[in-house]
């Protein structure tokens, strides 16, 4: 079995497999993809119309960037969707994608107890929030896995010239884990954490936490879409993933982004060019 196989079996086993209608099957392509876009039901949404009008299937492997960008390198996959921008273009530029477009946005939130004890609450700028979270104590559970977010909020750190790692499981509590894990963690410790705000939106076990932080142009989340390069991947489904990318980028993809919501609350803001790449 070779190693898109392996991948694809995996990933039905650990239930990240998303799949169009019955009958769809005979084309089917492989999604690097991040948590947020799965976590949130955002997949759920689109896919089944995708496959509706085009009869190709699409499997997501949904997991950090980072580890989805290393995947892709590995020629895992077909198409990489993921939010960390600097990484995305190197990705390109190692000859790995064919050509970066944005995709969608939405932006990231802190979240926290009531309790507040770092005085963050209606903060302007979320690097001032995180130097207070770092001079108070307090707990702050990071995902510390080299996702998008991760990579999100070590920018922040820089900005507010800490590095937490010098308190490394005092205050500063990584998981290594994905986002609905890491809030999990961070509210069953009463620990902030850094979330992107669809995951929020759609989390279940919120308990008494709250948005405490948002509004920041620092906080800006911009997605990406790739088509992974066949020159450099054999195994690439050039034609199918192209059908993929360009439907995420036209119109009616762009619409179907845009009207994704839950509670009444739109989670990604599309803002692509709507045509197709070339």
């Amino acid at each position: 079995m070779n190693r898109r196989s392996i991948l694809v079996s995996a990933a039905l086993i650990s239930g990240l497999f998303l799949a169009g209608p019955a009958g769809a099957a005979d084309v089917s392509i492989i999604v690097q993809s991040t948590t947020s876009t799965k976590n949130s039901g955002l997949y759920d949404h689109l896919l089944p119309q995708f496959t509706e009008e085009t009869g190709i299937t699409v499997h997501v492997v949904a997991v950090g960037t980072g580890q989805a960008i290393r995947n892709a390198r590995n020629c895992d996959g077909d198409v990489l969707l993921v939010h960390a921008k600097p990484a995305e273009e190197k990705f390109v530029a190692d000859g790995f994608g064919t050509k970066r477009t944005d995709l969608m946005y939405n932006d990231f939130v802190l979240v926290g107890p009531p309790s507040d004890p770092a005085g963050i609450a209606g903060a302007a700028d979320a690097a001032d929030a995180l130097a207070r979270i770092a001079q108070s104590g307090a707990l702050f559970a990071s995902r510390g896995d080299d996702s998008g977010t991760h990579k999100k909020e070590k920018a922040l750190w820089t900005a507010a010239g800490i590095d937490p790692s010098d308190a490394s499981g005092q205050w500063y509590r990584e998981t290594g884990s994905g986002m609905g894990a890491t809030l999990n963690t961070g509210i069953g410790m009463g620990a902030y954490v850094m979330t992107d705000r669809a995951t929020w939106i759609a989390f279940k076990n919120k308990a008494d936490f709250t948005i405490l932080v948002e509004g920041d142009d620092a906080l800006f989340n911009q997605y990406g879409v790739i088509p992974v390069n066949p020159t450099a991947c054999a195994s690439v489904k050039a034609d199918a993933s192209r059908t993929f990318v360009d439907w995420l980028l036209s119109e009616r993809g762009q619409r179907a982004i845009g009207a994704y919501r839950l509670d009444g609350q739109q989670l990604f803001f599309p803002n692509a060019n709507p045509a197709p790449q070339g």
